[in-house]
């Protein structure tokens, strides 16, 4: 008896048919939650600096390297333990690694708001760093719930998370400050990580670290779980899985499969970072100022100096940094509208190209004003790279090393952000000109590092493994041609791009 071919059923299938089957649901709208509230705490510990930077200055008489210092060892910390975190993910699971380390920011986060000199500080605040390193974990294990079609969306959309903690801690401090003093501000800001880790219990685990494990069982126990929330059914068949490989190995993304794209994106993660919080920084260091700088002329035109001096913030500095902050908003919708349609590479280069296009008009001695919506685009700019960032990192790199491969990313964007505040806080009282030219250029190089990517991932499948067929790699190369969404296989697509 011959049966149609498309009425064959068949027995196997894999994590990635699973997931395609059941599709995006009630499951992933909770799970968009929990991890979104791992992204808000990170965001609020980040905008902790640029707010009690002056108050500890003028507070404690804290000459400017030491006001720098209070930034770059949060993220001495937090490039030290990405990648640590990222092993501790790839080797022990994604919930492991995402619960540890948002336990250990809200041990340290609550201890520093009672420290009572700069020494303490400077310990508890680099625990913290520590801790915050593995925060991007929760994109791993949020990206490996999601459809292929759902997944650049739902990733991007959860980065309103960052925004609303970004704003939330500008808020809590225009509240907490004038009365209440930075200390509370600091115990207040870890109240996410206590809603995180109160729900921790329910957040599973990725099934496709399950089955790179060998644990089918737990797998299975969760997608069947995944279905049931989004009133799906499971494939039929026996869920099977690729060759197992090594988890964990930094040598894996050095391989002359992966090394140009490494070795690209540790550049750009470390660009985005530098800018980002190097303009976080920079907009407090402005505000204080009044404007972008103080021209000094003595007959001739001479190079404009800032004019900075120890000031407590005011209640108009705070609503300027809300105005500058909502920027994250603008910037996130405006990558979502523009990621599917011309690709992650070009939605990296554009957001750093405008980055620094938004930069040029502030070597003029401009306004508050001015200063305020220059600042504002350039931020929302700098965002929404930072998210096509998070969206692509993941997709490039297979199930046995993309945690590590986040997590070495990470570490990079840490380094950038370590380096940032001597720019942004130091170096800015010497040379206007310079501190600028230095967030512009390197915005240029990163704008040209992102089309350098060997790959285009709009439309693949995450990789369950390093290998590749010759049918996937005619999959993915049609794919990368006419931009068609191929149908989901029992692995995903390859990684024998050129490098």
């Amino acid at each position: 008896m011959v049966h149609n071919i498309n009425e064959v059923i068949p027995d196997t299938f894999t994590v990635e048919d699973a997931v395609e089957a059941i599709g995006f649901g009630k499951f992933q709208w909770k799970l968009s939650i929990l991890t979104g509230l791992s992204w808000m705490a990170d965001a609020m510990e980040m905008m902790i600096l640029s707010i009690i930077s002056p108050q500890l200055h003028c507070e404690w008489m804290l000459p400017s390297w030491k006001v720098a210092m209070l930034t770059s060892v949060v993220f001495i910390g937090m490039m030290f333990s990405s990648t640590l975190w990222g092993n501790i993910s790839d080797k022990y699971g994604r919930k492991v690694g995402l619960t540890m380390c948002m336990m250990w920011v809200l041990y340290y986060g609550f201890l520093s708001a009672f420290s009572p000199a700069y020494g303490w500080v400077m310990v508890l605040r680099g625990l913290v760093g520590f801790g915050i390193g593995g925060a991007p974990q929760s994109v791993t294990l949020y990206s490996e719930f999601l459809p292929r079609k759902s997944r650049a969306t739902c990733v991007m959309l959860i980065e309103i998370f960052w925004a609303i903690g970004a704003v939330f801690e500008v808020l809590l401090a225009i509240w907490i400050m004038p009365t209440m003093g930075w200390r509370w501000l600091l115990g207040l800001s870890t109240a996410p990580l206590v809603v995180f880790v109160t729900f921790c219990f329910w957040l599973p685990e990725s099934p496709r670290f399950d089955v790179l494990s060998g644990n089918m069982e737990n797998a299975m126990k969760t997608l069947r779980l995944i279905a049931a929330d989004n009133g799906k059914t499971m494939p039929l068949g026996k869920l099977i899985a690729n060759k197992q490989e090594e988890r964990g190995r930094i040598r894996d993304l050095l391989t002359p499969q992966y090394r140009r794209t490494t070795l690209l994106l540790w550049f750009i993660w470390f660009a985005n970072a530098f800018s980002y919080y190097g303009l976080v920084l920079l907009t407090t260091e402005l505000f204080q100022a009044g404007d972008a700088c103080g021209v000094i002329t003595k007959g001739a035109k001479t190079e404009p100096k800032c004019n900075l001096e120890c000031k407590y913030l005011t209640l108009d500095d705070y609503k300027d940094l809300l105005w500058t902050t909502l920027a994250e908003f603008p910037g996130l919708f405006l990558t979502l509208f523009v990621i599917d349609r011309i690709g992650r590479k070009k939605s990296m280069a554009m957001c750093f190209l405008m980055f620094s296009v938004c930069i040029l008009p502030l070597y003029a001695c401009v306004g508050r004003v001015a200063l305020t919506v220059f600042i504002f685009i350039a931020r929302a700019f700098i965002t929404g790279g930072f998210q096509v960032a998070y969206v692509y990192t993941p997709e490039v790199y297979p199930t046995a090393t993309r945690a590590l491969g986040i997590g070495t990313c990470s570490g990079m964007a840490r380094g950038g952000a370590l380096l940032t505040p001597f720019v942004s806080q130091v170096l800015l009282k010497k040379s206007v000109y310079l501190t600028l030219s230095v967030y512009c250029i390197l915005c240029l190089l990163a704008t040209g590092a992102s089309m350098l990517l060997p790959i285009e991932t709009t439309g693949l499948g995450l990789q369950e493994s390093s290998r590749i067929t010759a049918g996937q790699e005619e999959m993915k190369t049609g794919q990368m041609s006419n931009g068609s969404e191929a149908s989901p296989t029992h692995t995903s697509y390859g990684s024998s791009y050129n490098s």
